[in-house]
């Protein structure tokens, strides 16, 4: 029995030196390729890293979230929270959205404010696909509107450029890295199921990241902003929802 417990003990010295020699190689590698994500501080930021510099590694940028047929769009689509209640989103409710405007600055050669019909005068794009959220329930729906990699186009993103910061008419923000940002499903919907974004479900118009969770996909745009570094906005970890200790990458 002695030397039965002593070669598990060894055998679990062995698997622990394993695992922290992938760990120390995979952390090089975030480090080498500036895969270190917002969020890499505090008693979890080591495995925020991991996680997300494995998944950008092995998985690479141009992987796809799976797209379903209209047949598989679900006949329940769960509400998570109300519309905002701030004067100015009011005002613009009141006025159908049609003084909204989508702000665009940071780091890009054109700063722009996008109405709703300079967006639907751009190429539209529609995928059906399943939105996960974190409290466990999900749906799968048809959206439309504009590849955020055209916006980005017009735009004219610098070089420097590594996040696009979202920011939402309740005071919700969040971020997403350029790869996401510039992925072919990353996109702003203004329609949903064949007729414009619900006003429960992030009209005028929302931001779509197929490869995350629910909560990066911001509901109620009015603001993007293109940056090199997330220090500057709000406690530097990527969204609120990090700040509230969920992870910033939040991939499926």
């Amino acid at each position: 029995m002695k030397n039965l417990a002593r070669r598990r003990l060894i055998a679990s010295g062995i698997i622990a030196a394993i695992g922290a020699t992938v760990g120390r190689s995979l952390y090089h590698i975030a480090s080498h390729n500036a895969l270190i994500p917002p969020d890499h501080g505090g008693i979890f930021g080591v495995g925020e890293t991991l996680t997300y510099a494995a998944q950008r590694v092995l998985a690479g940028d141009l992987s796809l979230a799976r797209e379903f047929s209209r047949g598989d769009i679900s006949r329940v689509i769960p509400v998570n929270g109300p519309p905002p209640e701030t004067e100015r989103y009011i005002r613009l409710l009141d006025g159908e959205f049609r003084d909204w405007r989508l702000r665009i600055d940071g780091l890009v050669a054109r700063p722009m404010s996008l109405s709703l019909a300079d967006l639907t005068g751009y190429p539209a794009h529609k995928q059906i696909t399943h939105q996960a959220c974190e409290e466990g329930w999900s749906f799968i729906a048809e959206w439309t509107g504009v590849r955020l990699s055209h916006v980005l186009d017009v735009v004219g993103i610098d070089s420097r450029a590594r996040y696009v910061v979202f920011f939402s008419f309740d005071d919700f923000w969040e971020s997403i890295d350029m790869a996401d940002a510039l992925h072919p499903q990353t996109f702003l919907a203004y329609g949903m199921n064949g007729a414009a974004v619900p006003l429960e479900h992030g009209a005028p118009v929302r931001l779509r990241v197929a490869r995350q969770l629910g909560y990066k996909s911001v509901k109620y745009l009015g603001r993007m902003t293109v940056t090199d570094s997330i220090a500057g906005f709000g406690k530097g970890v990527g969204g609120i929802n990090a700040e509230y200790g969920y992870s910033w990458w939040a991939g499926i």
